[in-house]
């Protein structure tokens, strides 16, 4: 009977002693895990942030002066950069603003309430509310759209709406990519839509 009750004792010893082993590695994953968020901090904080990107039209030397042109310029209210890590990024959490400028020099804009620049790769994340309004008044919204800026190419995965004012265009559709000019576009689904026909009046 004492010798049922001792090997009792040292079952519960045991699993009392497996599970205090357990919920304090438990612990310390959780603290651990805590610690590494708290490491994410921005290597610096920028107000009222602006990047110019131009372009020469022609290599120049070492000493040659030469006009360069402004193709895209980034604003945000608050920027926070993160280039100190493994994988560099910066964050717009307030949203931000993107002019872009074609050969002739005609404005496009792009607006987004939160965007990611990953500077490793050159894209730019959009999301939240991203608008189009294109120089020549075609505007296209959808929830996040991607910039490659290495081939200057814009693109969707997700739902959109496209409209232009001029020919009285309105398309709904999911999926789409366009060069930074807007003169290729490509829609890879359409859904409903309408375009207004004017009337001819001969005078």
């Amino acid at each position: 009977m004492n010798f049922k009750i001792i090997n009792y004792f040292k079952s519960i010893a045991v699993v009392y002693a497996t599970a205090m082993l357990f919920f304090s590695c438990a612990d310390e994953y959780n603290k651990t895990g805590e610690e590494l968020k708290k490491q994410l901090y921005p290597q610096w904080i920028a107000e009222n942030y602006k990047l110019v990107y131009t372009e020469t039209p022609e290599i120049l030397s070492t000493e040659e002066i030469g006009s360069s042109k402004k193709m895209v310029v980034l604003t945000g209210a608050i920027s926070e950069n993160f280039e100190n890590l493994a994988f560099p990024y910066i964050t717009f959490p307030k949203g931000l603003k993107i002019d872009f400028f074609d050969k002739e020099g005609n404005k496009s804009v792009i607006l987004a309430d939160y965007g990611i620049i990953y500077s490793g790769t050159d894209i730019i994340d959009l999301q939240g509310n991203v608008i189009i309004e294109m120089q020549d008044g075609k505007k296209l919204e959808t929830p996040q759209l991607y910039y490659d800026q290495g081939n200057e190419w814009i693109f969707t995965q997700e739902k959109f709406k496209f409209s232009d004012e001029k020919d009285g265009t309105l398309i709904y559709g999911k999926g789409m990519d366009f060069n930074k000019d807007f003169t290729i576009t490509t829609a890879h689904k359409t859904g409903d839509g309408y375009k207004i026909i004017k009337d001819e009046i001969d005078e």
